[in-house]
């Protein structure tokens, strides 16, 4: 259990310019701050910092944040918020799909990065399972999700989820027939204080589709509904 008396964020960032300002305005908001310059140093040094949250530059020296977000979540589902220049968008859907919370896009506002920060934070703090609508195990077609055991099977095969695809997938099991608009989704599953855009909701649900559908570019379970969000296919 981490006893830190200050919840700790991990900046990965190597212009010094942003680091400055970070530090400041992270500290006098009450938080912890250490620094990695590179993406080698903030993998060498994330077990001993053990972090609250991540903030992760999508451009480093050494490895890339992409590549630091993906070996931090082979052993961490600590809140990670990608941070990316204008130009480097597909970077930060490429962080997105490897595990990574949020987005934020350079140059922004501190307060608004610390609002993001904050809101990672509180969704981190709920305890698996909280946000699902009960302990139940649902079936659609070849698919069965058990909230309880974390387990979800398709076509007889355990498949692995990162925990938002699988929050995610459960919402819309659960209301299958149904469609959930962009909204709902992201309300019931990143929360109402969220405060990103559409974007990761398109991209987990292109990461569901990658897992649950047998040809992924021409879904039949996990289909769009244009202008409204998605829904799950309800087989008779």
């Amino acid at each position: 259990m981490n006893t830190k008396s200050k919840q700790t964020v991990m900046v990965v960032e190597d212009e010094e310019a942003f680091i400055d300002a970070l530090v400041v305005g992270l500290q006098r908001e009450g938080f912890g701050v250490e620094v990695a310059r590179d993406g080698a140093e903030a993998l060498s040094n994330f077990d001993k910092i053990n972090p609250d949250i991540v903030l992760l530059d999508v451009m480093l020296p050494k490895v890339s944040g992409t590549d630091v977000c993906r070996e931090i979540r082979k052993k961490s589902q600590v809140p990670i918020i990608m941070v990316s220049a204008k130009g480097t968008e597909i970077d930060t859907v490429v962080g997105l799909e490897v595990g990574a919370d949020d987005y934020i896009v350079k140059p922004y506002r501190i307060r608004e990065l610390v609002a993001r920060v904050r809101a990672a934070l509180r969704r981190s703090a709920t305890p698996e399972g909280e946000s699902l609508d009960s302990g139940t195990s649902v079936s659609v077609g070849d698919v069965t999700i058990n909230p309880e055991q974390h387990v979800v099977t398709v076509r007889g095969q355990l498949t692995k989820l990162p925990l938002k695809e699988f929050e995610l997938l459960y919402v819309l099991m659960a209301n299958a027939g149904r469609v959930m608009t962009r909204d709902t989704l992201i309300d019931r599953v990143w929360g109402s204080d969220y405060y990103g855009d559409t974007k990761t909701l398109d991209v987990h649900i292109k990461r569901l589709r990658t897992k649950v559908e047998v040809v992924p570019s021409t879904p039949t379970s996990i289909l769009t509904i244009r202008g409204l969000g998605y829904k799950f296919e309800k087989l008779n």
